[in-house]
């Protein structure tokens, strides 16, 4: 088995920044890449970033992208979401997933296998 924590989050102005943190431990030989979703209060989760380790490839969705930046250690199973210039329809549950097996786009819940706790990110207007 696998588990994902994170931490960060919290509350922050429009225009602030944050930064969430996701350590994987446990059977973790088979990590091909990791990822950040969302979800919203009455919306469906949706896909936020991703990095495959193998040459640090990393994609986001239009939405957040040039403010939203994955970083993390292969070696050490942690991923890292820096967010910056927050905006209000930002305010999500976060949550951090582990893809173990390759998969084609890194952007489907379906590509990943574990999921962390999830952490509550609120934008202020």
């Amino acid at each position: 088995q696998v588990q994902l924590v994170q931490s960060g989050g919290g509350l922050v102005q429009a225009g602030g920044s944050l930064r969430l943190s996701c350590a994987a431990s446990g059977r973790t030989f088979s990590n091909y890449g990791m990822g950040w979703f969302r979800q919203a209060p009455g919306k469906e989760r949706e896909f936020v970033a991703a990095i495959r380790w193998s040459g640090g490839l990393t994609s986001y969705p239009d939405s957040v992208k040039g403010r939203f930046t994955i970083s993390g250690d292969a070696a050490k199973n942690t991923v890292y979401l820096q967010m910056n210039s927050l905006k209000p329809e930002d305010t999500a549950l976060y949550y951090c997933a582990l893809a173990p097996w390759p998969v084609a786009t890194m952007t489907l819940l379906t590509d990943y296998r574990y999921w962390g706790q999830g952490t509550q990110v609120t934008v202020s207007s």
